[in-house]
């Protein structure tokens, strides 16, 4: 008989949410699709990050020699970018391609394409998307209604959001500011039949948009409070910070690692980490000054040398990312999580040195693609490919079934299995 996925271990000190099992009804089930987004804001010294050699047969450079051991399970995209000018102020347009005060002229604004994946899972899973950081600064999680979403920037209150439970009494206030929420629902829904009678043709058509929004937000409030009463799965975070070390690296471990186990007990299929502007490296070997100040370098090689330093580690922190998702074996199936996952590594700024936004360092890892190495993506004419092209093809592989998206003029090439 299979297991239903909803069912808890009852042990001592309370509940543990049983990870998939071979025997649980998911797992008959063709496994989910899962979207982890790392970025940063200042893009990576190109010299560095780009192979030398186009196809499948390249030399990885410095920055990206971690990632040796996978590097048949990428694509680096050499030549795309979102087409804006060079300057600060357009990194924030990375996931979504459009500026805030250029996105009317889109059907969904500026959303950004974490947040469309995030829209089809909801009441799926406990949280939609989760977001991290060690810093605040960096905008890449945008709504449709042009607000981004502020990460986690603290590895401490991130566990309390994904594996705290709640006790009895803030359970009981959940509820009731649950049912409060829902009874204005309720009284707004009986003030628009009221409306909609009396009201024109281009009236009625509005009250109905806005009716369609309502019943939206209701159906959301009935989910949050369907998973009051779910505990949430264990997590030993305790581990991470041995001897009271909070190093730069053992928080972004423990960021690492929370997500991938988000991801392996369907906490949540859509994740970003990100590694800010004004981040201190300096813990790192090699490294003395400030992040932002490494990519204004003037050529000096000595400073070239830590700005290598510091983009190495994220790229580092990414391939350690990776390996824990790869050492997870997805039940039914011969993959992994990491095979069932979409990472997608970059920035919305090509290189900070010259504040340039053209030629974004973008690669993608994982997801079961049948992956192409190092891709030279211009076009015929020798334009740069639009990006939204290659998030056509995320959205697609993640299940939105859709042709365009934002600055899109297709999709990138990336099959899959």
């Amino acid at each position: 008989m299979a297991v239903n996925r909803r069912v808890v271990l009852k042990g001592i000190g309370g509940a543990l949410t049983l990870p998939l099992l071979e025997t649980s009804e998911a797992a008959t089930a063709r496994p989910p699709m899962r979207f982890l987004v790392v970025g940063n804001p200042l893009g990576m010294h190109p010299e560095h990050f780009f192979p030398a050699e186009f196809g499948t047969r390249f030399m990885l450079p410095t920055t990206l020699r971690s990632l040796e051991w996978v590097r048949d399970r990428l694509t680096i995209v050499s030549h795309s970018d979102h087409g804006m000018n060079n300057g600060h102020g357009r990194e924030i347009s990375f996931l979504n391609g459009v500026l805030p005060e250029h996105s009317s002229a889109y059907a969904e604004k500026n959303v950004s394409v974490d947040q469309l994946m995030a829209r089809r899972t909801q009441g799926r899973v406990r949280f939609p998307s989760v977001h991290a950081a060690l810093g605040s600064g960096i905008r890449m999680s945008w709504t449709a209604n042009g607000i981004d979403l502020k990460p986690f920037t603290d590895p401490h209150k991130l566990f309390d959001h994904l594996f705290l439970n709640l006790t009895a009494q803030e359970k009981a206030v959940r509820r009731e500011m649950i049912a409060r929420n829902r009874s204005v629902l309720d009284a707004v829904g009986d003030q628009l039949a009221g409306l909609k009678r009396r009201a024109s043709r281009g009236d009625r058509v509005r009250i109905d948009q806005y009716a369609t929004s309502v019943r939206e937000l209701e159906t959301s409030f009935a989910e949050r409070e369907g998973w009051i009463d779910r505990d949430k799965p264990k997590f030993d975070i305790s581990g991470h910070f041995a001897d009271s070390e909070t190093t730069i690296r053992n928080r972004y471990d423990a960021i690492f690692d929370m997500v991938g186990y988000a991801f392996e007990t369907d906490l949540t299929r859509v994740a970003t980490v990100a590694f800010p502007n004004e981040l201190s490296y300096t813990d790192i070997e090699g490294v003395t000054r400030g992040y932002h100040a490494c990519t204004h370098n003037g050529k000096k090689e000595e400073v070239i040398a830590e700005l290598v330093a510091i983009e190495s580690f994220q790229v580092e922190q990414l391939s350690r990312c990776l390996r824990k998702l790869d050492s997870v074996q997805e039940p039914g199936t011969d993959g992994t999580l990491l095979d069932h996952t979409m990472v997608l590594f970059g920035s919305g700024m090509g290189y900070g040195g010259t504040h340039s936004n053209r030629n974004l360092p973008i690669l993608v890892a994982g997801g079961g693609f049948r992956h192409r190495g190092h891709v030279d993506a211009r076009a015929g004419n020798g334009g740069n490919l639009p990006l939204c092209n290659l998030y056509v093809t995320l959205l697609q592989r993640f299940g939105v079934e859709r042709e365009r998206f934002s600055t899109s003029t297709g999709a990138f090439e990336l099959h899959h299995g």
